[in-house]
């Protein structure tokens, strides 16, 4: 039982109505974590603000997918594992094997990914404040000192939706429901 109101494009406010429709019109649906954050329509803003800011990163689309599955699995947040899961493999190119590794913060074989996942677990364990080997390891990579910054972008958008949603206890949507952790096989 979720602890927000999970609101419709009915019955949200006002602020938060044009947003929804948006989302329901790009996702063919009204994600859980969409109707608990158009409680407080700055909140909604702010998620599809940033995610459209994150979105022109010069991180790849799988890499934003690696740094947004590893933050929700690092936070506990199956919902976003979920979702997260669904973008990396029907619009990022990952295969099973890849994402079933992420979710279990484990390497999935591609370098590159396995630097961002752990330069993302190290940037929120420290909460930022990284070792000069974690740092060198990741720039060593092939990263530069904008992709660092990125990936802090990744986490702080990715830790106001999985604080949301853990808050909120929202229920994984059924459109989701085959990407969430322990469900997906490899």
């Amino acid at each position: 039982m979720t602890r927000l109101t999970l609101h419709t494009a009915d019955s949200a406010p006002e602020a938060s109505r044009p947003l929804i429709e948006r989302v329901i019109a790009n996702n063919g649906f009204l994600p859980n974590l969409i109707a608990a954050l158009s409680n407080a329509p700055v909140a909604l803003e702010t998620y599809l603000t940033v995610s459209e800011i994150n979105s022109r990163a010069s991180l790849t689309l799988a890499e934003r997918e690696v740094v947004q599955i590893t933050a929700a699995t690092v936070h506990g947040c199956d919902f976003c594992v979920a979702g997260h899961s669904a973008i990396a493999l029907k619009k990022a190119g990952f295969d099973g094997a890849a994402v079933v590794a992420l979710q279990r913060g484990q390497p999935t074989g591609h370098a590159r990914h396995d630097a961002i996942a752990a330069f993302a677990r190290a940037v929120i364990a420290t909460r930022g404040a990284v070792s000069d080997s974690d740092l060198a390891s990741f720039k060593a990579a092939g990263f530069t000192d904008a992709q660092v910054l990125e990936v802090i972008l990744g986490v702080s958008l990715a830790t106001l939706c999985n604080f949301a949603n853990s808050l909120a206890q929202s229920p994984i949507n059924p459109q989701l429901e085959a990407f969430r952790p322990g469900v997906l096989q490899p």
